[in-house]
């Protein structure tokens, strides 16, 4: 019975371990300009983490709980499209309400030959960028705020962070 225990946390293991090597994580924050066509320079740090296959290819989504977009890759943006299937089935109401409302504010995004990513005109009105915007790598996916509605979140972040990591670390 070891021997075999053995086996599987060394098979668990090994599945674990090249997931993890096989999926980004974006760390860090960007400070950067919208140009009048709704275009950002995407960091350069950011192209450099990523280990897409396609790594000028992204998905876009208005987040579900903050003011603010989430850019996935192409890969991950996949795992999460399987990760709600799994769990969901699109012949209950409730379900297939989900659904709908959670792909409604989503783009599919590509980086031009020049390292700008275009965002949709609908997904700056929805996250309210104007002019100035923060890219923060959040491990799996980046986010993109607008400059105001950032700063105002940041001001009060910093004293929780502390209580937070208390209450969910400890």
């Amino acid at each position: 019975m070891e021997k075999s225990g053995c086996k599987w946390i060394f098979f668990f293991n090994f599945t674990l371990q090249n997931i993890i090597k096989n999926m980004a994580s974006f760390i860090g924050d960007n400070q950067c300009k919208v140009d009048p066509k709704g275009r950002i320079s995407f960091p350069t740090a950011f192209k450099k983490q990523s280990d897409s296959k396609e790594p000028d290819r992204f998905v876009m989504k208005k987040d579900i709980f903050e003011q603010c977009l989430i850019l996935f890759t192409i890969e991950e943006w996949e795992k999460q499209v399987e990760m709600i299937r799994a769990k969901l089935n699109p012949y209950k109401q409730e379900h297939n309400n989900f659904l709908r409302n959670y792909y409604k504010d989503t783009a599919e995004v590509m980086l031009d030959t020049t390292n700008r990513l275009l965002i949709p005109k609908r997904m700056l009105e929805l996250a309210q960028i104007q002019k100035d915007v923060y890219l923060i790598g959040l491990d799996t996916k980046i986010e993109i705020w607008a400059q105001e509605i950032y700063d105002k979140l940041e001001k009060t972040s910093e004293t929780i962070l502390a209580q937070m990591a208390e209450k969910i670390l400890a």
